[in-house]
């Protein structure tokens, strides 16, 4: 129930993968990764991971690092729509909004 999801979905509007995080979204002191599973959630085929810099980096930047692995053989559309699911993610869980300099989804 608390897990973050999304359904990927191909340029007909069919499901075909899904993504899902941790319960608690905490990115204090390592890697962060979203699953990139089967429709069945069966299988991980792959993740969306926010790679820990370092205290100071994550203290005083706003910069972040970001890895996404998929299979090679995925079509290269699933590819982009992969790489707009990372932005997705950065902004939903690990940018600052407003003036108050609070993430929006972690902690």
């Amino acid at each position: 129930p608390c897990l973050p999801k999304f359904t990927i979905q191909n340029e007909k509007r069919e499901d075909v993968l899904k993504i899902s995080g941790p319960c608690v979204v905490c990115s204090c002191c390592g890697d962060v990764d979203f699953e990139i599973k089967s429709l069945d959630e069966q299988c991980v085929v792959g993740k969306i991971s926010k790679h820990w810099t370092g205290i100071l980096r994550e203290a005083f930047t706003d910069a972040d690092n970001f890895g996404i692995q998929f299979p090679l053989d995925l079509d290269v559309k699933m590819k982009a729509v992969m790489i707009g699911a990372c932005f997705l993610i950065d902004f939903m869980f690990f940018e600052s909004t407003g003036s108050q300099e609070q993430k929006s989804g972690v902690w």
